[in-house]
């Protein structure tokens, strides 16, 4: 009896095939929320010393932030101080009539960043397909 040998496992040996499991579930639940943590306003923003943007046939919608942090909305003559609510509200009357109307914003460099993301987070509710940022040529 004392040449053979027993047919059981060592009790050293671990046994992975459930970690192996647990890895896989971790992997797919992390694969599906990683595209979930990555959303954001989808932006195109311009190089500073980019070419200008070619002539397009329609004048582009022009909402303008002062240093103060004032909205302005170059609809017509008038030069007033408009509301998030009434710009958002006004562009999206005009992007109805003209789906293709270009939209671009004017920040003061004086503006906190996070304030001119909400008029473009505003801008993209009202129907923009795309908002730009205007910048100088540093030159």
């Amino acid at each position: 009896m004392a040449g053979k040998r027993s047919k059981h496992r060592p009790m050293s040996e671990i046994n992975v095939v459930p970690y192996i499991d647990v890895m896989l579930v971790l992997l797919i639940i992390f694969m599906v929320t990683a595209p979930m943590l990555m959303q954001g306003v989808k932006v195109e923003l311009p190089e500073a010393s980019a070419d200008p943007v070619e002539n397009q046939d329609s004048e582009p919608l022009i909402v303008s932030v002062d240093a103060a942090g004032q909205l302005y909305l170059n609809l017509g003559e008038e030069k007033q101080v408009l509301s998030l609510p009434t710009i958002r509200d006004r562009v999206g009357k005009v992007l109805r009539r003209n789906r293709d109307k270009p939209v671009l914003v004017w920040g003061d460099r004086n503006v906190p960043y996070g304030q001119v993301v909400e008029v473009m987070v505003a801008l993209q509710e009202a129907g923009a397909p795309s908002v730009g940022l205007v910048t100088e040529d540093p030159h």
